[in-house]
């Protein structure tokens, strides 16, 4: 699970930032990681 969700940060292009501000951001935002999640139909919206 954890490859397949660093796999999805550098397609996300809804924030202008490297892959490590956006894992740093999913740490801290959970709407931001469910954005992230959506991704793949792992959560509902």
């Amino acid at each position: 699970m954890r490859h397949v969700g660093l796999n999805l940060l550098p397609v996300e292009q809804k924030t202008k930032v490297g892959v490590k501000t956006k894992r740093l951001k999913a740490g801290w935002d959970d709407n931001y990681l469910k954005h992230i999640l959506n991704a793949l139909n792992i959560v509902s919206p």
